[in-house]
């Protein structure tokens, strides 16, 4: 999500134009403050458009163990300017009711540390009240999930596009608990690959062929072709059971249950879909697909499948006992939208695979312990508020890239409770940890040495998921257009021969 733009300036004064007088404006007039009230300076003019560079890229490194790519932890800073709707209230306020996966401790002890600024100036007391064009930034030691080690293979690069073939476990771009374990930031940092613009996005779990455009005029006539639909998409996947012979169409319209967890099902007042599905083998448990989307729903080919009653083998969502004896065939559920979702989280937390929705542990306890908010008036949350990461910091980073509000992998970094008086007091004697500037891209290695003591991420040790949890049986096999035509190589567990 990109900042809001700079409000009006107050004067709403023009160039000069041919017929004006060649006259100086008078220089505005900074107004007195009365006693006690506090100075906002004026918004400042952002740039537009993709703009992550070298500086974004050298937060961090990546290392390699056990098949799994991962990214050592580095501080990073949250922006953003103040919500309409925030004017008026105190920060302590807006923390407590909109940002409650972490415990007030920690944003107490984040602004006695330098931490949380306000305009620039740091922080020291919480009660300060908001005011319109404010501009808020927040510090965190980030710490990313892995992802696969498989490389990002690029199949395609000439002036028009860069096309990849993508592992499965990696987002496109940014969003949630990932940043540089991201498509984008890999291809930047090891392809030197910049500025790219995103055509079309795979979910984080889909692997195959992926498009970028180098420039927006390549980008906008790709995007033409994908609104009229003139681009074919061919997925391949292996579904549970022996799937019909002949060809299946399925149009049941799909809708979102949860956003932020990333669940959809069949249902009436969904949108309409249409996927064309043809068997390509079966080898006595399982067979091969292949799915030819008509449209481009949140998570459609696997919902469909689900609904066909043979979700694909893997499926971490739509394969779970959760849905229910059926397992969603059909569209029979038996539960509500709610108790689904609390009974996905259940069924992950058992295998402690939480990771793989995207969500951990701590997001889960941290909303609990936040419920009660005192004397907040805003502190109503729906039934979902266990199941869904709310952001750690009032802010994004506002020079990410245009990020899809409806991306069902955007979960924001989540942090815990902590005892602030002891970890304060180790805090304020360590300046280099107290300052409030993005130091991830000079510390390198020497970053995931260094304990951060307001994290409680580096006092924990999580179990890693293997290589094989991170892959799930779809494949994103060729993407055809009026010009163009991608395709990658066959994935192994597609082979007609392949045994689990």
């Amino acid at each position: 999500m990109a900042e809001p733009g700079p409000g009006p300036t107050g004067g709403g004064e023009g160039e000069p134009g041919p017929g004006d007088k060649e006259e100086a404006a008078p220089a505005r007039k900074k107004r007195r403050l009365a006693a006690g009230e506090r100075y906002v300076p004026p918004p400042r003019k952002l740039s537009t458009g993709v703009s992550f560079g070298a500086e974004h890229f050298a937060e961090t490194s990546y290392y390699f163990e056990g098949g799994l790519r991962k990214v050592r932890p580095y501080y990073f800073d949250f922006r953003t300017y103040c919500k309409g709707r925030w004017v008026g209230r105190s920060l302590l306020h807006v923390f407590s009711t909109e940002f409650r996966a972490q415990p007030l401790a920690y944003y107490r002890a984040a602004a006695r540390a330098g931490r949380l600024r306000l305009n620039e100036e740091p922080v020291r007391d919480l009660d300060v009240v908001l005011k319109n064009n404010d501009f808020l930034r927040n510090t965190v030691h980030r710490h990313e999930p892995p992802v696969t080690a498989q490389p990002v293979q690029i199949l395609v690069e000439d002036d028009e596009v860069v096309v990849v073939d993508k592992p499965s476990s990696l987002p496109v771009h940014p969003c949630g608990r990932f940043r540089h374990n991201t498509v984008i930031f890999i291809l930047g940092k090891e392809h030197d690959l910049k500025e790219l613009h995103t055509i079309h996005r795979l979910d984080r779990m889909t692997s195959g062929v992926l498009m970028f455009a180098k420039t927006v005029a390549v980008s906008k006539r790709i995007d033409e072709q994908v609104r009229e639909r003139q681009l074919e998409k061919e997925y391949v996947c292996r579904v549970v059971g022996e799937f019909p012979a002949h060809e299946v169409v399925c149009e049941e319209p799909i809708l979102v249950v949860s956003y932020k967890v990333g669940v959809c099902r069949v249902d009436p007042k969904g949108k309409f879909c249409k996927t064309i599905f043809q068997r390509l083998s079966y080898n006595g448990k399982t067979s091969v697909v292949k799915c030819l989307p008509r449209t481009g729903r949140t998570h459609q080919i696997r919902v469909h499948l689900q609904y066909l009653g043979h979700p694909i083998v893997n499926d971490p969502i739509y394969n779970m006992e959760a849905w229910g004896p059926d397992r969603g065939k059909g569209g029979k559920i038996d539960k509500t939208d709610e108790e689904l979702l609390k009974a996905l989280v259940e069924e992950h937390r058992s295998k402690q695979s939480l990771d793989v929705l995207g969500i951990s542990e701590e997001d889960l306890n941290s909303d609990a312990e936040n419920r009660d908010c005192g004397d907040s008036g805003d502190c109503t949350k729906s039934a979902q508020a266990p199941l869904i990461n709310e952001n750690s910091c009032p802010a994004e980073d506002t020079k990410d890239p245009e990020r899809d509000a409806k991306d069902p992998e955007r979960n924001d970094v989540a942090a815990c409770p902590l005892n602030s008086d002891t970890n304060l007091e180790t805090l304020e004697k360590n300046k280099e940890l107290g300052s409030c500037e993005n130091q991830g891209g000079q510390t390198g290695e020497k970053s995931s040495e260094e304990k951060d003591p307001l994290c409680v991420e580096c006092k924990m040790t999580r179990r890693d998921p293997s290589p094989k949890e991170l892959v799930m049986y779809l494949h994103a096999l060729r993407y055809k257009g009026a010009e163009f035509e991608y395709c990658s190589k066959m994935p192994e567990w597609a082979m007609e021969d392949w045994e689990e």
